[in-house]
């Protein structure tokens, strides 16, 4: 088979490029997704994601290997192997970080991506059910929606807890300003999720020059001499192979995207060669640059009750189905992050440097792989976080084989650099004051997790390395720059420096991690790759 451009992942970025490639009607295009169908109950129910957190069937599930900043503990890291990708399993929490993220990328020298550039692409990919203005907006794919009247009351209390300790109130997190505390808003449409399948990938499947590939796995690419001409995957016991008249892209995510360059000969030299691979090009910032948001939970016992009531008890799951499928509304239809915001650690800190998140759950027990949102606490409880929005740690991820089926072999190297411990030890004082303020005080009972003898310096740090885990993040490994011997993988029209043919187009190519949840600058991401393509075919 031969199209004109080959997409490597459905998901985020992989919908976005699949929905503007093929909008011509002339150009064929292709995706070649690992994963199946989204019609899935996990998948389309918001807070089903606490069942597709660990069902293989729509999800990579891979686990990191120990890591000595978290006192050696292994990370599990569910990722969307499912059309939508990660935006079908995600929390759906829609943030699209902040403009100094974007003004530096452009500064590392990326030029066309700094805030200015991106802004018009944020507002073009998404249908703000609260109305447009000039940093939101309106008839996108990507419909947004606000949370105001559906969150449990804990989540108004927590506001207003966050407010009398000084923080100001935002009212719209991805407006002028990111700084404050408010309610989230998510992606979801009539009380299912909106992932990028939803938004960008369905509508375009009626066209007859697109063509969607489930259930097949990539394993290399296809060169001719230094351009990227196609796609070798397995389909079942089969394998097959599809080629490009124009251009491979690989939206196939963190993970997956670095993967599929390794095995095809793309990256550090002496690391391929060791795995008796044939190098296409030395490329050693392949894998390298991974970065992602780890979060340190406070567990409080409510003496009021919180959705571990609703979610916990057979009698409250159906109870919350029944709802939620006569109205598709209730506490089904909603993310669990439902309120938090943003903050400065200190005052002499030029921006928001730690990410707050507020949710009427609680999970006292979290084991790699088999945490779910349909078993909390038996007390009910309420969970307050804080997160690094801007971690210097840096982390690798390679394969360990030739083999395309096995799993790469992960280390995200968290706390690594000493400043990302000691910015979360910074902050969490705002997590104990806005417990002990009204209103929200007038809610809790106790603290359970750390508790309230974990208070010396040296013990919380102990605490927070013991219990510290991933937001589920992951970013950065195929870096945009401008010289691959600084470690850059892509140039800024995302090119895969070396070679023809072949460019990246997921969140790897994150140089910095922006502020806050992922999934909106992907797609943007995707975006951006689109204009760029398009621009390139003239």
């Amino acid at each position: 088979m031969q199209v004109d451009y080959v997409i490597v992942g459905a998901g985020s970025a992989g919908c976005v490029l699949a929905n503007r490639l093929s909008a011509d009607g002339k150009s064929e295009v292709a995706v070649i997704e690992a994963g199946g169908s989204d019609l899935n109950l996990w998948v389309r129910m918001p807070i089903g994601y606490g069942g597709a957190f660990h069902d293989p069937h729509i999800n990579w599930r891979y686990f990191t290997e120990p890591d000595p900043g978290t006192g050696n503990r292994v990370s599990y890291w569910p990722r969307g192997r499912v059309l939508g990708g990660s935006s079908a399993i995600n929390a759906m929490v829609y943030i699209r970080g902040q403009a100094a993220d974007y003004d530096g990328w452009a500064a590392l020298g990326n030029p066309g991506w700094s805030h200015a550039d991106v802004l018009p692409l944020f507002r073009r990919m998404e249908n703000n059910l609260a109305g447009g203005d000039d940093w939101r907006g309106t008839g996108g794919p990507m419909t947004v929606t606000a949370t105001d009247l559906g969150v449990h009351t804990l989540s108004h209390d927590w506001i207003d807890a966050a407010e009398a300790t000084g923080l100001p109130r935002n009212a719209d997190f991805n407006g002028a300003d990111q700084e404050g505390v408010g309610l989230y808003q998510i992606t979801t449409r009539n009380g299912f999720r909106c992932s990028a399948a939803t938004g960008y990938l369905n509508p375009a499947k009626r066209r007859a020059n697109l063509r969607v590939i489930t259930r097949a796995h990539a394993t290399r690419i296809l060169f001719d001499g230094r351009r990227a001409t196609g796609i070798e995957y397995r389909r079942g016991n089969k394998t097959l192979r599809i080629h490009a008249r124009r251009e491979v892209i690989l939206s196939a995510g963190a993970v997956n995207s670095p993967q599929l360059l390794e095995l095809s000969g793309i990256g550090g030299a002496d690391r391929l060669k060791n795995l008796g691979l044939d190098i296409t090009q030395d490329l050693p910032g392949v894998g390298t640059n991974l970065q992602d948001h780890i979060g340190y939970d406070f567990i409080y016992e409510a003496n009021c009750p919180t959705l571990n009531n609703l979610l916990r008890p057979w009698s409250g799951r159906i109870a919350m189905g029944l709802l939620y499928l006569l109205t598709r509304g209730g506490p089904l239809s909603l993310s669990v992050n439902q309120a938090g915001g943003f903050f400065r650690s200190s005052p002499d800190r030029p921006r928001p440097n730690l990410q707050l998140y507020f949710a009427p759950v609680s999970y006292t027990h979290k084991t790699p792989g088999k945490r779910r949102l349909l078993a909390p606490d038996a007390f009910p409880g309420m969970q307050l976080s804080i997160s690094n929005c801007h971690p210097l740690s840096r982390g690798h991820l390679h394969i360990r084989s030739a083999d395309p089926m096995a799993p790469p072999e992960i280390h995200p190297r968290y706390l690594s650099v000493p400043e990302d411990l000691d910015e979360l030890c910074e902050g969490v004082d705002i997590l104990r004051r806005i417990a002990a303020a009204p209103p929200l005080a007038n809610s809790i009972l106790r603290e359970v997790i750390p508790g309230p003898d974990v208070t010396d310096p040296d013990a919380l740090r102990a605490n927070i390395v013991g219990q510290v885990g991933t937001v589920f993040h992951p970013c950065g490994t195929c870096a945009m720059g401008p010289d691959p011997n600084a470690g850059a993988v892509v140039d800024a029209r995302l090119k895969v420096h070396g070679l023809d043919g072949l460019r990246v187009a997921d969140a790897s190519i994150f140089p910095r991690i922006t502020a806050g949840n992922i999934n909106a600058p992907s797609m943007m991401v995707g975006e951006k790759a689109s204009d760029l393509i398009l621009a390139d075919r003239g």
